[in-house]
């Protein structure tokens, strides 16, 4: 256990930024299979919105935030030109 009172803040802010980060990136997977499983659109800036979020957060690196945006235009773009 830390001895310092700083360290003991410190601890206290890492377990509610560690609940924040686990929460926000929680509920952009969700969204994004919500997107994948119903492919509409319109949750389609959303999530594109999200994801930058949690890049520029530092939560997900940046590369993989470029990643899942390539992936989702390709899933989306690909279902939506097959009905056509």
């Amino acid at each position: 256990m830390a001895n310092h009172l700083s360290s003991i803040k410190r601890i206290r802010q890492n377990n509610i930024k560690r609940i924040r980060n686990k929460y926000l990136y929680k509920s952009t997977r969700t969204i994004i299979k919500k997107l994948l499983i119903n492919k509409d659109k319109s949750f389609y800036p959303k999530v594109i919105s999200m994801i930058d979020k949690l890049s520029k957060k530092n939560i997900i690196h940046l590369n993989k935030a470029s990643r899942l945006k390539k992936y989702l235009h390709k899933k989306i773009m690909i279902n939506n030109n097959k009905f056509k």
